[in-house]
Formats: structure tokens, C-alpha cells, sequence
């Protein structure tokens, strides 16, 4: 139990609203808010770091600005004085995904995991203060555990709890196999959050049943319980499907600047806030400004989104890239005229046949596509100009020039050498 608060200081008292109003910024939901105040006016009064916690999958990272958003609450923390406890989940990681969904995960040796981790501080380094961060690896405490400790354990949890899960009593009311290996995903995960005396755990909605477990954990071994910080799930540049590389809908922090550019700029306008809010690192009273600008018509749109594309850019490559790749963006959008640095692609003569070259071919010598399959469906879309005209045609053989421009999509444009 955490104890009742305590006296403060109206200097403390402030700071502990100060603190909580930071924390509850863009939050879905707080386990609990009242248990929350209460850690961090301890924190006030005795100067001690609260402890935040944030498991991540063992597999290398490629981050876009969806993972971004728990990223940025962590920073938040860490601006307010607290500690990051970063979780590897190399142990847990052999598990597999307990959603049934998909395949059991491969088995990575311990040196490709510690690349992996390398690489998740290394991305982190754009968003968090990487020399404030504690990074553990669950199978330390995990590994050494023998039988009687994971009966022991696993006696702490009913099967009935387990089955709150959705995807479990989905799969359980559907008849569909659940394995008894499953169970111990959560219970691990919960069971990390015991061994480090984590004070609160950050993740997205669908992370709660895994968060509270940790909780529950906590509570059966005796000690205080751990907060559960849950961030809303950001939809990606479609704004309907939750961000994601497969879908396509997402805004990678490591992809070039004017690539990033120009993503944002597709965001749909109803999201802009939601973007603003969890994925940038203006300020509140900046964002309550924009809000108020945006409702009252002092602000447009337009406006805003391209503040929001160059915010993104500066933030992660910095203001000069952020300020060329505005710039491009007018050149090439605005004034709809090309570049003035479009990169050169050779191409060779013995590859063309008089001449001429498959539209298809083309696109994939030019590296302007990663498959045939996606440069047929640009081409069906409209989207492949050569010399601002429009290819309409698959079987479409081009003649290919030296100096000529080939465009794929609005962002994407080469110009040919024949060598």
C-alpha cells in the first residue's frame, strides 16, 4: 500500500501539480491517478527518482513515429527527475507471441540481442537522454529460476484472471488452442516490474492486461504496486489503421528528412493535434495555443502542418535539415516546379533494347521501387512521370535519355546517366 499523502510545502505542492500536469499529458488512462500523485509527492519531499519502466521486444528496432509516443512520455519523466528502466525481453522474447496470431519468434544468441539493444539506445539517443537510462535484460533473473520457483510463481495467478485477457478468452470462447506456455508471457512480464521495484510501467492500450499484472505481481510479493501509464495508439498517415511499416502508413524517425517532410504533410488534418500532442516535444502552452489558433480560424490548417512536418525533421535531423527540407517541399509542392538537387542513377547502354527500356525494368534499375509488383501498382496509380509526363501504360518501353527525369509518387525523382 502506498501511504496517504503527504504534508507538502505550497513551493512542493505546486510542483507536485506541475509534475502531474505534465504526466497526464495526451495519457489514454492512469492505474491509478490517485496512487500516482501520492509517488510523486514522495518523490517531491524526499528527492528520490521515481522508477519508469518500459519492456521492449528483443528483435532490432526500426522506429517509427508510433514507438515514439511512450518515448516521448519516458523523456518527460526523465526531464522531471526520474529514472528510465529500460527491459530487454531476451528470456521472455523465447515465449513466442502469445496472440496466436503469429509464428513462434526465432531464438536469438545473446550477441545478436546486445546488438539489437545497442540499437534500440542508439535510436532512443533522438528522443531520451541515453546517459539516464538503466538498461536490464529480463533473462538475468528470469534464466536462473528453477521449477519450484516458476510453480511458485505461476501460483500466483488464477487461470479465471488469465482469461480477462481478450485475446485469450477470444480464442477460449472460440474453442480455438491456447498453450499453457502462453500464461507465462504476462506473468513474466509482470514478474520483470517485482525484480526491479518499479514504481510505474509505461506502454500502449493494448499493453493494459500485461501492465496490471505487474501490479498484481507486486501486491503478492509484498510491495508497494507499480502505476500502469497507458499512451493511446496513434493511427498512421491513412488515419484509420494503427501506425505500421507493413501497412505502410508510417513515418520512420530514421528515414531522410525530406522524406519525412513530406509524409507529414499527408497526415490528415483531424489528427494534426493528436500528432502535435503525443509525437512532438512543443511545449503545453504551445500545443493549448495551436488548439485554440486551429478552433478559431486564426490558424490554418495548412499552416500548421507544415510547423508539425518541420517540428518532426528538426527533431530528429536537426533546424538545417529541417529548414531545407521545407524549403524543397515549397520548391516542389507549392510552386510545383523539380528540385534543384535531384540524385543521378546510371544506367547502361547494353541494358537498353534500341534504346528503350520496360517502364517496370526502369523503375527497379533506378531503384525508385523495392519490387516490380510495387512499380505496377504506381504505374496503375498514376504516380510515374518521366519529364512531368505521365506514364499511363505497364507495357509502356520508355526511351531512355541522358538527363531525363523520372517521379515516382510526389517525393521520389531521379535523373538518368546513360553510361
Amino acid at each position: 500500500m502506498i501511504e496517504e499523502s503527504i504534508a507538502l510545502t505550497e513551493e512542493q505542492a505546486r510542483e507536485v501539480e506541475r509534475q502531474m500536469s505534465i504526466i497526464r499529458r495526451g495519457v489514454a488512462e492512469i492505474i491509478l491517478e490517485e496512487e500516482m500523485r501520492k509517488k510523486v509527492e514522495r518523490s517531491v519531499v524526499t528527492g528520490k527518482p521515481l522508477k519508469i519502466k518500459l519492456g521492449l521486444d528483443p528483435s532490432a528496432p526500426d522506429i517509427h513515429i508510433g514507438h515514439t509516443v511512450v518515448l516521448h512520455k519516458l523523456r518527460q519523466f526523465q526531464e522531471l527527475g526520474h529514472r528510465v528502466q529500460l527491459v530487454i525481453g531476451d528470456f521472455t522474447g523465447r515465449i513466442g507471441d502469445p496472440t496466436g496470431k503469429s509464428e513462434a519468434r526465432k531464438q536469438l544468441t545473446e550477441e545478436e540481442v546486445k546488438k539489437n539493444a545497442a540499437t534500440y539506445v542508439e535510436q532512443f539517443a533522438k528522443i531520451l537522454d541515453t546517459g539516464k537510462i538503466e538498461v536490464n535484460y529480463n533473462s538475468k533473473w528470469l534464466a536462473p529460476m528453477n521449477f519450484a520457483d516458476v510453480v511458485n510463481l505461476a501460483a500466483k495467478i488464477t487461470v479465471a484472471r488469465m482469461l480477462e485477457r481478450d485475446d485469450f478468452e477470444k480464442r477460449y470462447s472460440n474453442n480455438q488452442p491456447i498453450s499453457v506456455h502462453e500464461f507465462f508471457y504476462p506473468l513474466m512480464q509482470g514478474y520483470d516490474s517485482v525484480v526491479l521495484e518499479s514504481d510505474v510501467e509505461l506502454g500502449g492500450t493494448d499493453q493494459k492486461f500485461n501492465l496490471l499484472m505487474g501490479r498484481q505481481l507486486q501486491k503478492e510479493f509484498g510491495q508497494e504496486q507499480q502505476c500502469a501509464l497507458m499512451m493511446p495508439i496513434i493511427e498512421g498517415l491513412d488515419g484509420v489503421q494503427k501506425m505500421s511499416k507493413s501497412l505502410g502508413n508510417y513515418i520512420g524517425i530514421s528515414e531522410p528528412p525530406k522524406e519525412i517532410y513530406g509524409k507529414a504533410m499527408s497526415i490528415p488534418d483531424e489528427l494534426m493535434v493528436k500528432y502535435y500532442e503525443l509525437a512532438t516535444d512543443i511545449s503545453m502552452e504551445e500545443l493549448e495555443r495551436l488548439k485554440r489558433g486551429l478552433a478559431d480560424g486564426s490558424v490554418h490548417p495548412r499552416d500548421a502542418k507544415m510547423r508539425l512536418a518541420y517540428t518532426f525533421v528538426r527533431m530528429y535531423w536537426g533546424e538545417e535539415a529541417a529548414k531545407q527540407a521545407e524549403e524543397h517541399f515549397k520548391t516542389v509542392f507549392q510552386q510545383r516546379a523539380l528540385p534543384a538537387d535531384i540524385p543521378e542513377k546510371e544506367v547502361a547502354v547494353s541494358e537498353l533494347e534500341d534504346g528503350k527500356m520496360w517502364v517496370i525494368k526502369l523503375l527497379s534499375v533506378l531503384e525508385l521501387v523495392p519490387s516490380n509488383g510495387e512499380a505496377r501498382r504506381m504505374v496503375q496509380q498514376g504516380a510515374v512521370k518521366i519529364n512531368e509526363e505521365k506514364v499511363t501504360s505497364v507495357d509502356e518501353h520508355i526511351a531512355v535519355e541522358d538527363g531525363m527525369i523520372v517521379q515516382v509518387g510526389k517525393r521520389k525523382f531521379v535523373k538518368v546517366v546513360i553510361k
